[in-house]
């Protein structure tokens, strides 16, 4: 079940000059939510970021503290969370013929202190790609 699909903005570690601060699309997944019969999930928030152009900051430069700042305001348990960031297609180049393919990769870190630290990202497969691919899709 979705729980918040917006932009959503976080607050920098900076002080007042909020360095670090930026807004990327969050989309939130419950699939405690989505049955009470069938697969029991051991990280069952989706959690699935994505860059916006007018953050001026990138997902992949704050995850630790946007992770943080997630679990926080919405009050999910850190060991329950599957971190996603999501990079759709570009195209660019004469005519954008040229093109990066959309990727989606998973980001886990290790929590202390309800902080997320050492963020390490690997690249989504099959079939969990899969489950996420239908999670957004399901959405638009």
């Amino acid at each position: 079940m979705l729980i918040y699909n917006d932009i959503f903005s976080w607050k920098g570690f900076g002080g007042k000059l909020r360095l670090g601060s930026g807004k990327c699309r969050l989309r939130i997944f419950d699939l405690t939510k989505k049955t009470k019969e069938g697969l029991a999930h051991l990280r069952p928030i989706i959690v699935i970021v994505s860059d916006v152009p007018a953050s001026g900051m990138s997902i992949r430069s704050c995850a630790g503290h946007i992770a943080t700042t997630i679990a926080d305001q919405f009050n999910i348990k850190t060991s329950r969370i599957f971190y996603v960031e999501f990079y759709p297609e570009i195209e660019y180049g004469e005519e954008n013929k040229k093109k990066i393919p959309e990727r989606y990769e998973a980001v886990n870190f290790t929590w202390q202190d309800s902080k997320a630290l050492n963020a390490k990202w690997s690249i989504l497969r099959p079939p969990m790609l899969d489950s996420i691919k239908t999670l957004i899709n399901g959405i638009k």
